[in-house]
């Protein structure tokens, strides 16, 4: 029985068993004490996360109804290193600081050879942050120096504000650490520019994690690839979906078996399209 049934049934009670204005006074402090509960658990999601052997949480936010969709809320609640995501924050702290002056920017190639070989040349901002150049993002962080970077590492209250001892690997070796509901809020802030930057610093970095833009839809995230405190492989996607003008901030965090580490960035990006589609999205009816 829900709420408003029992309260229906409470009321004819009130009514035959009580003076009329009692019952009116009873009815009037049950409306008062209502509160309404704007999170939905969607334990179906969980087919999602089996179906690639993984463990972990999903969390979106229906910014036009104020309604959270989550599955696994004890996940969603507790902290992990960033990896890459932290790339938001940080190409935000560059351009307000003004160590790099705008998304054009070139972030000198230090010529040591790299596995990935995107990272293997000069790279602008923009570009650095879209093949997500560690290498990159390490020698912006020297940059912007421990005092700035701390300075808004409190100004954001992100995660547990911790840089520990190494100033450009900190979001790579557990110092840092943040919730998915934290990583929630910050992109739902950073799309409505509601950071505590310059509007025109946002909207370069949302720019650059815009993934997909149609008619349709607009899908932008960020993608991180790290470890649990325990080392297992962890992979991250925050960003958003936009249909029909209406925002949806999501957060995707899990962790999988090491044996398929490799196949990490194809199953994270198959997961999120999945979930999305499970949702309701791609249909142009969201």
């Amino acid at each position: 029985m829900n709420f408003f049934s029992g309260l229906s049934f409470s009321c004819r009670l009130f009514t035959k068993r009580l003076f009329h204005f009692t019952a009116i006074l009873l009815l009037a402090t049950a409306f008062a004490g209502c509160t309404f509960n704007n999170v939905k658990i969607d334990n179906q999601l969980k087919k999602y996360f089996d179906k690639y052997g993984a463990v972990g949480c999903f969390g979106m936010f229906d910014n036009s109804r104020g309604v959270f969709t989550i599955y696994n809320l004890d996940r969603f609640k507790k902290p992990y290193m960033p990896a890459s995501t932290f790339k938001i924050a940080n190409a935000l702290i560059a351009m307000q600081s003004g160590k790099i002056t705008d998304d054009s920017v070139i972030i000198r190639w230090d010529g040591i050879k790299r596995p990935v070989e995107a990272w293997n040349q000069d790279l602008s901002l923009y570009q650095a942050f879209r093949v997500s150049a560690v290498p990159a993002f390490q020698e912006i962080a020297r940059k912007i120096g421990r005092d700035t970077m701390q300075y808004w590492l409190d100004s954001l209250k992100y995660g547990n504000r911790t840089i520990g001892v190494s100033l450009d690997s900190f979001w790579l070796n557990q110092s840092l650490l943040i919730t998915p509901d934290e990583q929630l809020g910050l992109v739902k802030r950073l799309y409505f520019r509601q950071l505590p930057f310059r509007a025109s610093v946002q909207e370069s970095v949302k720019k650059m994690m815009i993934q997909e833009n149609n008619s349709s839809y607009q899908l932008a995230f960020k993608t991180g690839w790290g470890a649990t405190e325990k080392g297992k492989p962890l992979a991250w996607i925050v960003g958003w979906m936009e249909e029909n003008r209406h925002v949806y901030p999501f957060v995707l965090n899990f962790e999988i078996d090491p044996a398929r580490e490799e196949q990490l960035p194809e199953i994270r990006l198959k997961m999120l399209k999945e979930i999305l589609t499970d949702l309701g999205f791609y249909k142009g009816r969201m």
